[in-house]
């Protein structure tokens, strides 16, 4: 296990807890603007503890499917405690090697966890190739780049340099991993980006 993997399972647990009812309405009011429909097929990636399960589970239906994915251990084994049901599951892999089929998922959405992926280009192609045509991936921040950059200095550790790309990085990051465009909503407490696969 690395450090990074250590740390999440040593203080991932609780980092949802931090959250507030403020953080939990603009996210939802979010997941709306996201126009989630009934019977698709949703790939949350850095679940961490499934904040987002529930809100996912009730857009989708029961005809559709929550897959979580996680790539500390304990953080994933929690998620899937702590939602038992039958169209939610979770996978403990990182999101840099997914183990899925191509053209598998309508929307794959990241909340609170891209900026912490160590390799995000190939966290996008990945993204990519599980997408269904017309797919999106969806990746959310309840912070700008800059405070969240602040942020992770301040806690130091292993996550000292997880920062969000710049909106020219991004570009690159969604153009070199083959969607057809991308955008992105940016201010001082929001990292909003949205990328569209043919």
């Amino acid at each position: 296990m690395d450090k990074k993997q250590e740390y999440f399972d040593t203080f991932g647990e609780d980092w949802d807890k931090d959250l507030t009812a403020e953080d939990l309405e603009r996210l939802t009011h979010l997941i709306d603007n996201v126009q989630i429909t009934e019977g698709i097929t949703v790939c949350d990636l850095g679940c961490g503890t499934g904040v987002m399960f529930d809100m996912l589970r009730r857009r989708v239906g029961k005809k559709g499917l929550i897959v979580g994915v996680d790539f500390a251990p304990q953080v994933a084994h929690k998620a899937q405690r702590n939602f038992p049901f039958h169209n939610v599951g979770v996978v403990e892999a990182e999101a840099s090697a997914l183990p899925f089929y191509k053209d598998n998922f309508d929307l794959v959405i990241s909340f609170a966890a891209f900026a912490h992926f160590s390799h995000k280009d190939e966290a996008i192609h990945q993204a990519y190739h599980i997408l269904k045509p017309g797919g999106r991936m969806v990746i959310i921040h309840l912070v700008g780049r800059d405070e969240l950059a602040r942020e992770h200095h301040q806690v130091g550790g292993p996550i000292d340099q997880d920062e969000l790309p710049s909106r020219e990085e991004l570009n690159e990051m969604f153009t070199r991993g083959h969607f057809d465009r991308f955008e992105l909503a940016e201010t001082d407490n929001l990292y909003f980006a949205t990328g569209f696969k043919k």
